[in-house]
């Protein structure tokens, strides 16, 4: 972890003091892990209202040129050519070796007027990630890096209703949308996503605005403060991959149990099949004539013992078949939950697994994910 007093911190810095925020590390940046209510009532504010995330500290940027689209998409296994105007895409940047570097969201802003597509990168990343995207396709478009933009997300089934109080219309967006709006002089771009498993809104504002809409958003009944703590729980509880804890650069999507994210059009047979890095290693293994190694799964314990990541996870003779890589009492279903990876003999749900935790076996069972059902709004 760094030294605090390295720590770069967002534009609510001092709105999050000011709400009496426990600031950790994180990324390089302070901060809020949770506010005076604590985890488990921001978790439960989150799925039954609307809370406010800071999360500034992550990457935004933008690709634009008439050759932006197909430029991207020579560096994902995803469909970045195909995607309409104004909608979103979960997108994966890869290594030579057809493994995971980061995760990311895009929006393609703009196909007529010379190609715009703006991406959000996770915040550890995100220097790697800027000159990943500048050293691979920077002479075919322009990669325009956004420090100054801030990044706010409103999450839960009430986030609608508080933000079109702020910004009527935004109501109109469904999941994977996006649109450009006005709030008194701020432009904002919001897309109607986010990590949570929830309904919400991810919202793009310059810096210098970030400290009022923040502060109006939170003067809305339904909203209130969530720190990162919560986020990590309610992420968890949704199935979703955090980078750095469940994928990285030794994991393949495929591994990772993210095939969703491939189309069709990107694969084998498909009209731009390849042609991304890595891409004879991941088709071969989206074909299975690539063998896994191990896979990705979700993890319910019998019983109330918190499994963390690290844990080992066995089978019944004692024998290592893989591991945690995220877990915690999950507070929406108050049972421990957890993602990992085992060989794929043992990957079907209902496989029964043992987790040793401080020595002792902790019987869990392999589980559909998400662990608590998603209400994205889908119109």
């Amino acid at each position: 972890m760094s030294d605090h007093n390295t720590l770069l911190t967002t534009p609510l810095n001092a709105l999050h003091l000011e709400l009496g925020a426990r600031m950790v590390p994180f990324a390089g940046y302070s901060m809020p892990v949770q506010y005076p209510a604590g985890l488990m009532a921001e978790h439960a504010h989150t799925r039954n209202a609307a809370g406010l995330f800071d999360v500034s500290h992550m990457g935004q940027l933008r690709l634009v040129g008439p050759d932006a689209a197909a430029a991207f998409e020579s560096l994902m296994p995803v469909d970045v050519i195909g995607l309409g105007v104004n909608k979103q895409r979960y997108g994966l940047l890869l290594t030579d070796e057809g493994t995971i570097i980061d995760d990311l969201m895009f929006v393609n802003r703009d196909h007529a007027n010379g190609g715009d597509l703006f991406v959000i990168v996770n915040g550890a990343c995100k220097a790697g990630d800027i000159a990943h995207i500048q050293a691979r396709i920077g002479q075919r478009c322009q990669v325009i890096p956004m420090p100054e933009r801030a990044l706010l997300a409103l999450q839960g089934p009430q986030a609608v209703t508080a933000l079109q109080r702020l910004i009527p219309g935004v109501e109109q967006l469904v999941f994977m949308t996006g649109g450009a709006y006005r709030w008194n002089d701020a432009e904002l771009y919001i897309t109607r996503s986010g990590y949570t498993g929830e309904d919400g809104f991810e919202i793009s504002v310059h810096q210098a605005q970030a400290d009022a809409l923040a502060r109006a958003l939170l003067a809305q009944p339904e909203v209130k403060p969530i720190g990162l703590g919560a986020r990590n729980s309610l992420r968890l509880e949704a199935g979703l991959c955090l980078y750095g804890n469940d994928i990285d650069t030794t994991t393949t999507p495929v591994e990772a149990a993210l095939n969703w994210a491939m189309q069709k059009v990107r694969r084998s047979g498909g009209e731009r099949a390849g042609g991304f890095p890595g891409a004879d290693k991941v088709l071969a293994q989206l074909d299975a004539s690539l063998a896994l190694t191990r896979k990705r799964v979700g993890l319910i314990a019998k019983d109330r013992v918190p499994v963390r990541e690290h844990v080992e996870l066995q089978n019944a003779a004692g024998e290592r078949i893989g591991e945690v890589t995220s877990g915690l009492i999950g507070p929406t279903i108050n049972q421990p939950i957890a993602i990992g990876y085992v060989e794929p003999a043992y990957a079907a749900l209902g496989t029964p697994v043992n987790a040793i935790v401080r020595g002792k076996a902790v019987a869990m069972e392999v589980a559909a994910m998400p662990f608590v059902p998603t209400r994205y709004y889908r119109g």
